[in-house]
C-alpha cells in the first residue's frame, strides 16, 4: 500500500509541475524517440494515433508518463526492444506494440524494466512478440490489463509475456496471455500477487515459478496450456480460487508442485486435465475446499512428500482420484467427498460409516504397465479393486479418509 501511494503521489505531481509534450506524424515532435530525448523529469509524452516505427526506445533516470490515445501501433521491425526503461516512478499506458526481434543470445522484449521502482504498465496490446514485459532487478510494479498475443511455435524459439527475475513487490492484475511460451514466469521474485489473469493456449506453462518465495496468486483461469502452472523450488505460496481447466497431454497437468512447502491451496477448481495436481518432494501443503472434476487423475502423489493435508475437498467423476508412491508419511486425506464412495451414512452425521480407499488397485497397474488404461470400467477391473478393498495388498492400507463426506462439500 505504502508503494501504492507512493506512485500515486508522484503521478499528482507530475500533473501540477511536469509538463507535457503531444507526439504525432503531423506535430512538430514526430517520433516518440525523440520526445523521450527531450523530456525533463516529471513530463508527460502523449502519443497520439499512427504507426511509429521505432526500436530501442530509452527511458534512462527520467520519471515519465508516456500514454497512447487510441492505441498508436510501436514497430520494433523485428530489430531488438521496443521500448527500454530504467528509471523510478514511471508509467506507460496505452500502446500497441509489434513485431519484437528474436534471438538466441539476448532476451528481447516490447518493453525491457531494469534497476526500476515505483512504475506502471497498463493497459496496453503486444501482439507478434518475443518477450512481452521484461523486468529485472526492480521492485514496487503494477503490470495491469495489458493484452498479450504471440505465435509460439516451439520452446527454443519463443519467449515469456510477463517475465520477472530479481524482483520484489509486484502485482500483476487482469491481464490476458496467449500464444506464448510461458504467460507468466517469476525466477527468485518474492512478494507478489498475480490476481484475476487469463493464460490460455500458450506452448509450455500458464504460470511459472523458480526459486521465488512468498507469492500469491488468485482467481486466474489456466486454460489449455502445456500445463497449467508449475510452482517449483519456492516455499510460502498461496493460491486461491484459480481455475486449471483442458491442459492436456502425455505429460501435462494442472499444476506442478516440486520441492515446495509451507503453502496452501483453498477454493481452486482442477477440471478436465490430464493430471489435475502433480506433488513431488513437497512438505506441509494445506489442500482446502478445492473442487476436482472428470480429470484423468486429480492427484499423483509422488515421492518425498510429507505432512500435507487434504481436507473438504470435492472429488468428482475422474478416472483416478488419487495414486500415491510411497508409505503414508503423515500425509492426511481425512474429510473429503469422493464421487466414487459407495458407503452408507446409518448415524446421519454427514460422515460415511466406513472409510474410504482414493488409490485405486486399477491405478496401480496402470502406473506400472500404461497399456492396462484399455481395459477402464471393465467387469475385471470392477472385480478385482473390489477385492483389493476388502483387503489391501499392493495399495497402501493406510492412505484413507476415515470421515468421508456423503454429500458434496458447499463453501
Amino acid at each position: 500500500m505504502k508503494a501504492l501511494l507512493l506512485i500515486f503521489l508522484i503521478f499528482i505531481g507530475f500533473n501540477f509541475y511536469g509538463g507535457e509534450i503531444t507526439v504525432c506524424k503531423s506535430c512538430e515532435i514526430s517520433s516518440v524517440k525523440d520526445a523521450v530525448e527531450m523530456a525533463e523529469m516529471g513530463d508527460t509524452i502523449r502519443v497520439k494515433s499512427g504507426l511509429y516505427k521505432e526500436n530501442n526506445i530509452s527511458i534512462k533516470d527520467k520519471s515519465l508518463v508516456l500514454i497512447g490515445e487510441d492505441f498508436p501501433v510501436i514497430d520494433a521491425q523485428m530489430q531488438g526492444y521496443a521500448i527500454i526503461v530504467s528509471a523510478q516512478a514511471f508509467r506507460i499506458e496505452g500502446f500497441k506494440i509489434i513485431n519484437i526481434g528474436r534471438s538466441h543470445t539476448s532476451d528481447f522484449a516490447a518493453i525491457l524494466i531494469s534497476n526500476s521502482a515505483n512504475f506502471e504498465i497498463k493497459n496496453n496490446r503486444f501482439d507478434k512478440i518475443f518477450f512481452g514485459i521484461l523486468i529485472e532487478r526492480s521492485k514496487n510494479g503494477r503490470i495491469i490489463g495489458n493484452k498479450f498475443s504471440g505465435n509460439a511455435k516451439s520452446q527454443a524459439h519463443s519467449g515469456n509475456a510477463i517475465h520477472l527475475w530479481k524482483t520484489s513487490e509486484m502485482h500483476i492484475e487482469d491481464n490476458q496471455v496467449e500464444g506464448v511460451r510461458d504467460g507468466i514466469y517469476l525466477e527468485f521474485s518474492d512478494n507478489a500477487e498475480i490476481k484475476n489473469n487469463v493464460c490460455k493456449n500458450n506452448l509450455r506453462y500458464g504460470l511459472h515459478f523458480m526459486f521465488s518465495d512468498g507469492n500469491i496468486y488468485s482467481g486466474n483461469l489456466f486454460e489449455n496450456n502445456g500445463a497449467g502452472v508449475a510452482v517449483m523450488y519456492s516455499k510460502n505460496i498461496k493460491m486461491y480460487r484459480n481455475t486449471f481447466k483442458n491442459n492436456w497431454g502425455s505429460a501435462s497437468y494442472g499444476l506442478l508442485l516440486k520441492e515446495i512447502t509451507d503453502s496452501e491451496l483453498i477454493q481452486n477448481t482442477f477440471e478436465e486435465n490430464t493430471v489435475g495436481i502433480s506433488a513431488d518432494n513437497t512438505s506441509r501443503i494445506n489442500y482446502i475446499e478445492n473442487n476436482f472434476k472428470s480429470n484423468g487423475y486429480a492427484v499423483k502423489i509422488r515421492g518425498g512428500c510429507y505432512r500435507n493435508v487434504f481436507k473438504r475437498n470435492n472429488f468428482l467423476y475422474n478416472s483416478f482420484d488419487l495414486t500415491y508412491h510411497g508409505h503414508s508419511n503423515e500425509n492426511s486425506f481425512n474429510g473429503n467427498f469422493w464421487s466414487n464412495y459407495s458407503g452408507y451414512d446409518l448415524d446421519k452425521d454427514s460422515f460415511g460409516d466406513i472409510p474410504y480407499r482414493p488409490v485405486s488397485l486399477f491405478s496401480y497397474l496402470v502406473n506400472k504397465t500404461p497399456e492396462s488404461i484399455v481395459m477402464l470400467r471393465s467387469l475385471f477391473i470392477d472385480l478385482i479393486e473390489f477385492s483389493e478393498k476388502v483387503s489391501p495388498i499392493f495399495t497402501p492400507a493406510d492412505v484413507l479418509d476415515s470421515q468421508p463426506f456423503i454429500k458434496k462439500i458447499q463453501w
